[in-house]
């Protein structure tokens, strides 16, 4: 069984910093995306960043230059460090997996984490 467990939400001041973490279990597929998804409230899930299995990465624009998305293999986790974060940034973090290369959109996921709330306010 998969399984995706998302640590690292908090509070912040907007251009505060936040690293979350996606410690992935019962993931075999030697070819995959991974990607960091979040959902205001109220509002629709989206993709913020993207990564598959050779190390290909897509960021949504409204993070560009903000947010990084990596790997660390070896411990079979997934990161997504936030810089600069907006009041806009506020929602829940989720973590995604999927077989394969093509990432897709939120549909093309079959695996999830439970989320992790961000929140930005001063």
């Amino acid at each position: 069984q998969v399984k995706l467990v998302e640590s690292g939400g908090g509070s912040v001041q907007p251009g505060g910093s936040l690293r979350l973490s996606c410690a992935a279990s019962g993931f075999i597929y030697s070819t995959y995306c991974m990607a960091w998804f979040r959902q205001a409230q109220g509002g629709e899930r989206e993709g913020v960043a993207y990564i598959n299995s050779y190390a290909t990465t897509y960021y949504a624009d409204s993070v560009k230059g903000r947010i990084t998305i990596s790997q660390d293999n070896a411990k079979n986790t997934l990161y997504l460090q936030m810089n600069s974060l907006k009041p806009e940034d506020t929602a829940m973090y989720y973590c995604a997996a999927k077989a394969g290369t093509w990432c897709g959109g939120v549909q093309s996921f079959g695996y999830w984490g439970q989320g992790t709330q961000v929140i930005v306010s001063s």
